[in-house]
């Protein structure tokens, strides 16, 4: 399964992925997107397609 991977460097903090997530794997904490529940994502990749910045990236788990 695929999870989320946010380039720090690249994340703006505006929320948008977290708002696209509809299992709340995503915050802003201290101004960027960090993964906070990863147990939850389902890699349906909604945060990929509305973050502006193309700031998250998916890497595959085995």
């Amino acid at each position: 399964m695929s999870k989320p991977l946010i380039s720090t460097d690249d994340c703006i903090g505006c929320g948008i992925c977290v708002d696209a997530c509809p299992q709340e794997v995503l915050e802003v904490d201290g101004g960027v997107c960090v993964v906070a529940n990863e147990e939850s994502c389902i890699a349906c990749g909604d945060c990929l397609e509305e973050c502006p910045m193309g700031a998250i990236t998916e890497i595959q788990e085995d």
